[in-house]
């Protein structure tokens, strides 16, 4: 018998490290972003801000309304992508092998193929999602058959969702589709169980260390 491999006990440590620099890298690229789209609404025209009048909304309001509803735009999407990059990272670092990858679609015809977030040790097919607040239920089909497009190709399909959204309607999908996974023999982890399941199947608590970079940026305000 073999011996066994040793475990990597600086493995958190090396994972803190990456997800610190991808935080910066996503912060630089979101302030470049923001303040670009700021500069570009200097040129916009306001004319609209007639009907904001109208409703009893003032133009300076008015134009602090469009900044934030743009600049939310750009926080939504780029935190998500940060915080689902910072989990593929910590499952990258346990698992080296476990990179994304293309399956057929051998249930439909659209799409041709999906995508399998992490595909770890060749069996368990992982799809992270920050939050999902969609309300289409098109996407309950299109879900349904990549789960069974998973199960065909003999993986095991595992969702991980870090926050449940607020509104009953995607809430209601939330649950369909929790119901889809474990139709097919599937895990579906969400809030608090999401978190677990990455810090026990990576060994990287990856929630303490985004408190920790939010503390620190905090205290730089």
């Amino acid at each position: 018998m073999g011996t066994p491999p040793t475990p990597d006990l600086n493995l958190p440590a090396k994972v803190e490290v990456a997800v610190r620099a991808l935080a910066l890298k996503y912060s630089a690229e979101l302030k470049a972003k923001m303040d670009s789209r700021a500069v570009e609404m200097e040129a916009d025209d306001d004319s609209h801000y007639l009907i904001y009048r109208v409703l009893g909304v003032s133009d300076d309001e008015g134009k602090l309304i469009d900044i934030y509803q743009n600049k939310g735009r750009f926080l939504y999407k780029y935190a998500g992508s940060f915080l689902e990059d910072a989990a593929k990272l910590c499952f990258l670092e346990k698992y080296p092998d476990s990179g994304s990858t293309r399956i057929d679609n051998t249930i439909g015809a659209r799409p041709k193929t999906f995508e399998i977030d992490c595909l770890v040790e060749n069996r368990r097919a992982i799809e992270i999602k920050w939050r999902d607040a969609t309300t289409d239920g098109d996407h309950i089909t299109k879900e349904h058959t990549r789960l069974r497009a998973i199960a065909a190709a003999g993986y095991e399909p595992v969702r991980v969702m870090f926050y449940y959204p607020n509104r009953t309607q995607a809430i209601r999908i939330q649950q369909t589709l929790e119901t889809l996974y474990h139709g097919v023999s599937g895990s579906y982890f969400y809030g608090d169980a999401a978190w677990e399941y990455v810090c026990t199947q990576t060994d990287t608590d990856l929630k303490a260390i985004l408190k920790r970079i939010a503390q620190e940026n905090q205290a730089k305000v």
